[in-house]
């Protein structure tokens, strides 16, 4: 597993920093951006996915930091079930469905693959 220095490093962070805007070009198509609720809910997902780890990855121990992965996690899951009713209201098209539900699933695996990696190691308390 490749090493980092900073939430910025972090490769989840990085595709979840693409798949908020993403979510931000489609919430401001004139279809969804009368949506109101569907737009407040899937941009803050999306933005928490980013927020959760780069808390996560400022806390002071290694557990603090799989739990917040986990809440990111979460939040993947919630962009992917929003992406459902952004298809079926015809806010995306189903190639767009596609391509962001593959990237919601890509950033929870490496999302699961830093948890598994972490839970691993003997530290507990981190020095970033």
């Amino acid at each position: 597993m490749a090493t980092f220095h900073s939430f910025e490093d972090i490769e989840a962070w990085q595709e979840a920093r693409t798949l908020v805007r993403s979510i931000r070009s489609i919430c401001k198509r004139p279809s969804a951006s009368a949506d109101w609720n569907f737009v407040n809910q899937i941009s803050s997902a999306a933005r928490s996915i980013c927020a959760n780890i780069a808390e996560g990855c400022e806390a002071n121990t290694t557990n603090a930091f799989v739990q917040f992965l986990g809440y990111a996690k979460r939040s993947a899951g919630e962009v992917r079930s929003h992406l459902f009713d952004a298809r079926d209201e015809g806010y995306i098209t189903d190639l767009e469905f596609s391509e962001l539900t593959a990237l919601c699933l890509k950033i929870s695996r490496m999302l699961s693959n830093l948890i598994r990696y972490l839970q691993k190691t003997e530290i507990k308390r981190r020095n970033i």
